[in-house]
């Protein structure tokens, strides 16, 4: 089973079947139109920056210097996963507070031509040690909860295995 990471800090907000299916390295339909697409945004409007920096069990999309301020850049092809992917840039701005890097984080949407600017504080770091805890909770479950139809279920990549 795997640490809490900002993978399963995103799925927490859309799909907590989603967690423990990714925590337990049962990975979605890789072929999905949705996870290609993603992967595709990623590489085409992304590739001149350093991209998908490793620190401990995090791995950001993008890596950047700017007025003297690091950047930590998450790419996301819709703002429909706004909360998932401010919680994700939140943990990993929280992870760097927690090495004593100070850094301030962007959720870039290419397809929107929307930029989000996401700053740590006390409040997301309450709420995200509670999700932290909640995850830890799923993981060690036997089995994952029942599927549960939810509107991002369209657009799944595991939506085969729960719905299949």
């Amino acid at each position: 089973m795997s640490e809490v990471n900002g993978t399963l800090i995103w799925f927490y907000y859309i799909c907590k079947r989603e967690v423990w299916l990714m925590s337990h390295n049962i990975l979605p339909n890789q072929h999905d139109n949705n996870i290609e697409y993603g992967r595709f945004i990623h590489e085409y409007y992304y590739n001149k920056k350093e991209k998908e920096i490793l620190f401990g069990n995090t791995k950001f999309d993008v890596l950047y210097q700017k007025n003297n301020k690091l950047i930590i850049g998450e790419t996301k092809k819709s703002s429909a996963y706004l909360k998932p992917s401010e919680m994700q840039l939140l943990f990993y701005l929280k992870t760097l507070k927690e090495s004593k890097i100070d850094a301030i984080g962007e959720i870039n949407i290419p397809e929107e031509k929307k930029k989000f600017k996401i700053e740590l504080d006390e409040l997301n770091i309450k709420e995200l040690i509670e999700a932290e805890n909640n995850i830890v909770e799923i993981m060690n479950k036997e089995k994952p909860d029942s599927p549960l139809r939810i509107n991002f279920c369209k657009k799944c990549g595991y939506s085969e295995y729960c719905w299949g």
